[in-house]
């Protein structure tokens, strides 16, 4: 990553975080008062932000489709699994078969290549 890249990407999230911060707070509020379709769009997001971030994972997947890609090499997934198995069974597991697709397609069209520079 270059200087140039770095910079940019340091102007971006001195825009983003705050908004990301308001976000939140808005899904908050959206959970006690809101559209049930707004709110799960919201949680969506923030699960792939997650995932993204925290997992070093791919932005258009969420926490549990990854945890299952990586069940057989990561601690961190099969604790993910656990966790969820208690909450829905095979959770992960359907998660992923319904977002592997996705996966695949952003790959072979080239999309998660870089944009910027």
């Amino acid at each position: 990553m270059n200087m140039k890249e770095r910079l940019a990407g340091f102007a971006i999230m001195t825009l983003l975080v705050p908004m990301a911060l308001f976000g939140y707070l808005f899904l908050v509020y959206l959970g006690f008062f809101g559209r049930t379709e707004r709110g799960r769009a919201g949680v969506r997001a923030l699960d792939h932000f997650v995932n993204a971030t925290l997992f070093n994972g791919n932005a258009w997947e969420s926490v549990s489709s990854h945890a299952w890609r990586e069940r057989d090499n990561k601690r961190w997934a099969r604790v993910v699994i656990r966790v969820m198995d208690k909450a829905q069974r095979n959770h992960c597991e359907r998660a992923n078969r319904r977002e592997q697709a996705v996966v695949d397609l952003i790959k072979q069209k080239g999309l998660d290549k870089q944009t910027i520079f």
